[in-house]
């Protein structure tokens, strides 16, 4: 017994070493790419840009439920875009707060019947459209409740452009975000599908009229965690990713996508949490299937500002649902395109690496713990060769997220006190004691969660941006 516990946890702490060896083979790539984007930040004129007739229209979703402490400094700062031609479609999904009335009454908007047109995609019942001509790029959504998936897809049938961009209510974008896609989008606009923004922590930063002023570091322990998560995921992951167009998943905080090339895989998936990821495999298969030529790309300066979970009875809701989501989507997209040679990066590298890396990473990781447990338990004699493994998966993990901070300094500099540096830098090693154990944790619940066919959104409480600065 002893030598199979052994065994065991030591395949388990070969397995994390192995995901660390993949991550820091997808960071070279960041860092191959990260001079291209240093080269293009410097080349672009961003203000002539934002008066040009060329950039194409684009129309901005915002699905919202029970977004009243928030939508209104989320709408000032998509109303104050450097953008030449946009609108701004929020679907209230049904809210049982004050949603609904915050944005009638901030917006002086009056009730129209529900439109005519035509959708094209099924959606749940539109009870009406609010409108004031003094903002004529905004429109007001309100539907029946249907989830997520459900509002976006209502939002696509109402826009007007052929461009979309779906983003969270409760998110800021930078003045310059949707812009810099744009740019990036115009190099390639028959190839190009989709584009993931760069999504950042709220959480300390003090907003004026939905605008960051003054970047700051939360000063709360998950808040300031989940910023350095943020920064390894973004900035150290999905740069690589799209380095080798292998991106499985566009941020639902901000991403822009052709209308045309949704609707033409039916549109968002509804159901179950994972939507965002969902949308961007059925664009890979749809592509690739049809041997078109494509790229789903990242845009890292290209900025959405978010609230981040302070508790963790709200950031255990929000990770188990991201488990449930991730493994449904591997179940029913993923496992057809497994090592199917047609379907290249996707077939060969993302989705393997996903299932055995992501998907099943939890099981792995929680059964390797409890066997090294069970192994000290019965002979203690093994505990120092065990520690001194599990050390350098920490330093290991360490230098991953440190190499994420330099991409960060080199190209982006958003946090640029010294004293931020070596703050994230520590809260870089202090997120494997307890942290990322916890992550763990959640996910395989939420995975249980999915055997259970339990598909609740789960908690989540909104914070006022404003106070939310002002605690800080």
């Amino acid at each position: 017994m002893r030598e199979i516990l052994l065994g065991y946890g030591l395949f388990a702490m070969f397995y994390v070493f192995t995901i660390n060896s993949i991550y820091l083979t997808i960071m070279l790539f960041s860092f191959k790419r990260i001079f291209s984007i240093i080269k293009r930040k410097s080349y672009t004129d961003i203000e002539k840009l934002s008066d040009s007739k060329n950039v194409p229209p684009i129309s901005i979703l915002v699905p919202a439920y029970n977004e009243e402490l928030t939508i209104e400094e989320s709408l000032k700062s998509l109303l104050a875009l450097n953008y030449p031609t946009y609108e701004v479609i929020v679907v209230n999904d049904g809210s049982s707060d004050d949603t609904i009335n915050v944005l009638r009454k901030q917006f002086n908007l009056q009730y129209l019947p529900p439109s005519k047109k035509e959708g094209v995609i099924q959606t749940g019942n539109v009870k009406g459209i609010y409108y004031n001509p003094v903002y004529p790029n905004l429109y007001i959504i309100d539907k029946e409740n249907g989830g997520k998936a459900d509002s976006l897809n209502a939002g696509i049938n109402h826009s007007n452009y052929p461009l979309i961009s779906s983003i969270d209510a409760d998110s800021l974008l930078e003045k310059d975000a949707l812009i810099r896609i744009a740019s990036m989008y115009m190099e390639s606009p028959e190839e190009t599908v989709g584009i993931g923004g760069n999504v950042r922590i709220a959480n300390g930063c003090r907003i004026e009229n939905g605008v960051v002023k003054n970047v700051r570091l939360p000063k709360k322990l998950l808040p300031m965690m989940q910023t350095v998560e943020y920064l390894r995921a973004f900035i150290g992951g999905r740069i690589g990713w799209s380095q080798m167009n292998g991106l499985i998943i566009v941020s639902g905080a901000f991403g822009v996508f052709r209308k045309d090339k949704i609707i033409e895989v039916g549109g968002y998936r509804g159901g179950y949490p994972g939507e965002d990821m969902n949308i961007i495999i059925k664009l890979h298969r749809h592509m690739l299937q049809n041997k078109l030529p494509y790229r789903i790309d990242f845009c890292p300066d290209a900025v959405c500002w978010t609230q981040a979970p302070d508790s963790f009875k709200i950031l255990g809701s929000q990770r188990k649902r991201w488990g449930r989501g991730n493994l449904k989507n591997m179940i029913e997209e993923g496992i057809y395109m497994f090592m199917n040679p047609k379907y290249k990066i996707m077939g060969w590298l993302t989705l393997p690496y996903n299932i055995l890396f992501e998907t099943l990473s939890p099981f792995f990781k929680i059964t390797g713990l409890l066997s090294i447990i069970g192994y000290t338990f019965l002979d203690m004699t093994g505990w120092s060769i065990i520690a001194t493994f599990m050390l350098m998966n920490v330093l290991y993990g360490t230098l991953l997220g440190a190499g994420s901070l330099l991409l960060e300094e080199m190209a982006f500099n958003r946090y640029p006190r010294i004293r931020d540096f070596f703050k994230m830098l520590l809260y870089t090693f202090l997120m494997f004691f307890g942290y990322r154990q916890l992550g763990i944790l959640w996910r395989f619940l939420g995975q249980i969660d999915f055997f259970r066919k339990n598909n609740t959104w789960g908690t989540m409480t909104r914070t006022s941006f404003n106070e939310d600065s002002k605690s800080a």
